[in-house]
């Protein structure tokens, strides 16, 4: 007789019993079983949900991956689990960890474009980039030109126009301030955290707004690879229960 049959045998839970263990509604337990993040439940001869322990681990699985792999992944993670699809679940975490991976990557690139930005001078030095115009700056940062002018709109970067041509001309700060939006957005920054980081530092006419951001960033990589083992050995509990 498996570990998980004498989990499922040993006792009984009422919704209600397994929502206020977790501080959750008992309409999420509902909900979460509906959506195959638990098993299904058997009812009672009058419809009634009959938990279990085994219920109480894939719960508390759930809610302990959410934090590191957010709660579509975890949620897909549990489904895959509960209709025996291991390998599938095995394949979304590793897909998680190399969003992580990528994530702590461009947070290195971010740290090594600022370095430049601030070598040999501790200070934003816009001499290191060239004047340029729109196509070939989206060019150079891999970007659509509408992408720059989206930028434009949202006080990001400040082009004066050619007075003869009308074309957008990208002075060596404007370069400057549209490597720091790519890097930033690259960092998952949303357009509004980003401007009042650029205001900064085109008042400071430094990067030193921009550190604290980037310990910021930091803490949080770091945050979710914790979370991210703590899932691990929460979904290692209920996988064991299952077996």
């Amino acid at each position: 007789m498996s570990v998980g049959h004498n989990l499922q045998t040993s006792g009984k839970l009422r919704p209600v019993d397994l929502a206020r263990r977790h501080g959750l509604s008992t309409q999420a337990v509902r909900n979460y079983e509906e959506a195959g993040i638990l098993p299904t439940a058997e009812r009672t001869a009058s419809g009634y949900r009959i938990y279990t322990p085994l219920h109480e681990r894939a719960l508390a699985a759930f809610l302990t991956l959410v934090p590191g792999h957010g709660h579509a992944t975890a949620t897909a993670v549990m489904q895959a689990v509960n209709r025996d699809a291991v390998d599938e679940a095995f394949q979304l975490i590793d897909e998680s960890h190399a969003r992580l991976l990528h994530d702590r990557r461009t947070l290195r690139a971010v740290e090594d474009a600022l370095r430049g930005l601030t070598a040999d001078s501790g200070c934003a030095d816009s001499a290191v980039f060239t004047q340029t115009f729109i196509g070939p700056l989206a060019e150079e940062l891999g970007v659509r030109p509408a992408t720059l002018r989206k930028w434009e709109d949202a006080g990001l970067v400040r082009p004066r126009r050619d007075p003869v041509t009308g074309y957008r001309v990208y002075d060596p700060a404007d370069v400057r301030d549209a490597h720091l939006v790519h890097q930033l957005r690259r960092g998952g920054y949303l357009l509004q955290e980003i401007a009042p980081l650029i205001t900064q530092v085109r008042t400071a006419g430094g990067l030193e707004p921009l550190e604290g951001a980037l310990r910021d960033w930091r803490g949080r990589l770091s945050d979710r690879g914790r979370a991210m083992l703590r899932g691990a050995a929460a979904l290692d509990a209920y996988l064991m229960v299952r077996d």
